[in-house]
C-alpha cells in the first residue's frame, strides 16, 4: 500500500494538475464528510500541493519579461519583469 504521507509524485505534476487536485481536496474538506484521520492526511497533501503551485508560479514570474519601448513607442527589446515579493 502506498504511503499517504509520500508526496514525491507532486513534484512531477503540472500546475494545472496540482491545482485541480487541490480544489478536490478543499471541496472534500469543506463538505466535512471525511473522517478526522483522513482529513489530516489530505490536508497535508493539500499543503504540499499548494507549495508546489506556489513554486511553479514563482518560476513562471521569473521568466516573464516586459517589452521596453523607445520614445516613439516602438519595441526595443525586453527586460526582466519587476516582481514585488
Amino acid at each position: 500500500m502506498a504511503d499517504p504521507t509520500d508526496h514525491s509524485d507532486i513534484k512531477a505534476m503540472s500546475f494545472e494538475q496540482a491545482l485541480k487536485e487541490l480544489e478536490t481536496i478543499v471541496d472534500r474538506l469543506e463538505k466535512g464528510d471525511v473522517e478526522l484521520e483522513a482529513s489530516i492526511v489530505i490536508y497535508e497533501r493539500g499543503e504540499a500541493l499548494r507549495a508546489h503551485c506556489d513554486g511553479l508560479l514563482r518560476q513562471a514570474e521569473a521568466r516573464v519579461e516586459k517589452i521596453s519601448l523607445n520614445q516613439n513607442g516602438q519595441p526595443t527589446g525586453t527586460e526582466p519583469l519587476d516582481v514585488e515579493d
